[in-house]
């Protein structure tokens, strides 16, 4: 039961670290050969730090979900591609890191098993798998002190 998402085609939302006082700035839009785009600056600055994109998960994605793949062009930056489930753990945020080449297509296949727990950041040791859970959301985050601007091309989804 495999689930593929033009990546232009979903309704993302903004969440930067403006939330917390922070200065970073992002945004996501549609190139003209139709892949989602989120490009943006990472600020350092009062305390700031991340920039982040999100959609609601597909409603026949949302359970079943073994693995995820994606399709993107990136920078050379490190991101992070995060699930959230509904439920009692719908605040913990699962993060899999995927490493981008500066201008090169590369997909990624991240095992909803190797994905961590978060919160604000901090791993949470002692919180269940995500596996088995129905997911709610689903995003793209930098963080981890990449100061600067970014760009990365999204083409693809997949969820298997």
């Amino acid at each position: 039961m495999k689930h593929e998402f033009t990546a232009s085609e979903l309704p993302w939302r903004i969440v930067n670290d403006g939330v917390m006082g922070g200065l970073s700035k992002s945004q996501m839009q549609e190139t003209a050969e139709g892949h989602a785009l989120f490009t943006g600056t990472v600020s350092l600055e009062n305390n700031g730090g991340f920039a982040s994109t999100r959609t609601d998960v597909p409603d026949e994605a949302s359970t079943g979900t073994r693995t995820i793949q994606i399709r993107v062009k990136g920078d050379g930056n490190r991101y992070s591609f995060r699930l959230n489930p509904k439920g009692p753990f719908g605040r913990v945020s699962y993060r899999a890191y995927f490493d981008t080449e500066a201008g090169k297509w590369q997909a990624f296949t991240l095992p909803v098993s190797d994905f961590t727990p978060t919160f604000r950041g901090r791993v949470l040791p002692d919180t269940p798998s995500l596996e088995g859970q129905t997911l709610e959301e689903m995003g793209i985050l930098i963080a981890d002190k990449q100061e600067g601007a970014f760009e990365l091309v999204i083409d693809w989804i997949k969820m298997d």
